[in-house]
C-alpha cells in the first residue's frame, strides 16, 4: 500500500516538473516577439525621426536658398538705387544713344549729331537719364564718304566694335530708348556690341533713328531679334537735317510719339 502511494506520488512530480517546463518555454516564446516588436516599433521610430530630421533640414535648404537669392536681388536694386542717388537720378528711364559729329550727308558738317539732338530731347521730355556710346577706339572718319567706306566694312565683317566704359546698372530701369543713325539700312554694328553685351531682359525698349530717307530701316525688329527677352515698342525715325534745321517740329513729332507710347 505504501508503496503504491509513492509511486502515484512520484508520477504527479513528474507530470507537474513536465508541465512547467513547457509553460516556461511557451513563455519563452510567447515573450520573443514582443522584444522582436519592440525592436522593429525602435527602428521605425528611429527611422521617422531620421526622416523628419533630413526633410527639416532639406527645407532649411531651401528656405536658405531663396533668402540668399532674394537678398542678392535686393541687394542688386539697391546697388542700383545707390549709383542713382550719386547722381542725383530717380528717373526708371534710360535713353541709349550713338551719333556722330563731322561731314553729314545734306546737312554739311555738324557739331552735335543727329541722334544726339533727338535722345536729348526725349531724355527732356521724359525725364530720362541719358548714356552716349562711344567707341573705345575712334577710327570713324570725319568726312561723309570715308565714313560710309568704314560703315559697309564693319557690316560686311559682322563687326563688333568696342564701345568705351559701361552702361548704368540697367536693373534700374524698365525703359530704355535706343537710338542711332541708320549705316547701310541697319544699326551701326557697334549698337550689336551694345545688345550683346548687357541683358535687357525684361525691359522695354523702344527704338528710334535719324536718316536721310531710309526711315526706321527695319530697327525695331532687328532689335527684337538681339534682344528676344524684351519687349520692343513702336519706334520714330527722324530726318538728320529736321534735326538739325526744324528742331521745333521734331520736337512735337518726339512729344507725339511719346504721348502715344504712354509717356
Amino acid at each position: 500500500m505504501r508503496k503504491g502511494i509513492a509511486l502515484f506520488a512520484a508520477v504527479v512530480l513528474m507530470l507537474t516538473g513536465c508541465g512547467s517546463s513547457a509553460a516556461s518555454q511557451n513563455t519563452s516564446a510567447a515573450a520573443e516577439p514582443t522584444k522582436e516588436a519592440a525592436a522593429e516599433t525602435q527602428t521605425e521610430e528611429t527611422k521617422t525621426e531620421e526622416t523628419q530630421a533630413a526633410e527639416t533640414q532639406t527645407e532649411e535648404t531651401q528656405a536658405e536658398a531663396v533668402s540668399t537669392e532674394t537678398d542678392s536681388a535686393a541687394q542688386g536694386e539697391a546697388a542700383a538705387n545707390a549709383d542713382k542717388a550719386e547722381t542725383g537720378s530717380t528717373s526708371d528711364t534710360l535713353v541709349i544713344y550713338f551719333s556722330r559729329t563731322g561731314e553729314q550727308y545734306t546737312v554739311g558738317v555738324i557739331e552735335k549729331g543727329n541722334t544726339a539732338i533727338v535722345a536729348e530731347m526725349i531724355a527732356e521730355q521724359t525725364g530720362a537719364d541719358l548714356f552716349e556710346v562711344l567707341p573705345a577706339d575712334d577710327h570713324y572718319p570725319m568726312t561723309y564718304d570715308a565714313l560710309t567706306e568704314v560703315a559697309r566694312a564693319e557690316q560686311n565683317d559682322n563687326a563688333r566694335p568696342a564701345y568705351s566704359g559701361e552702361l548704368p546698372d540697367l536693373s534700374g530701369y524698365s525703359t530704355v530708348f535706343i537710338g542711332a543713325p541708320v549705316w547701310w539700312g541697319d544699326w551701326p554694328m557697334i549698337m550689336y556690341t551694345v545688345f550683346e553685351n548687357n541683358d535687357f531682359s525684361g525691359k522695354k525698349l523702344i527704338p528710334f533713328s535719324t536718316h536721310e530717307g531710309s526711315g526706321l530701316s527695319g530697327f525695331d525688329d532687328k532689335l527684337k531679334s538681339a534682344c528676344p527677352n524684351a519687349e520692343v515698342l513702336k519706334g520714330l525715325a527722324i530726318r538728320g537735317n529736321d534735326a538739325q534745321n526744324a528742331q521745333e517740329e521734331v520736337k512735337k513729332s518726339v512729344g507725339s510719339w511719346l504721348t502715344e507710347l504712354g509717356f
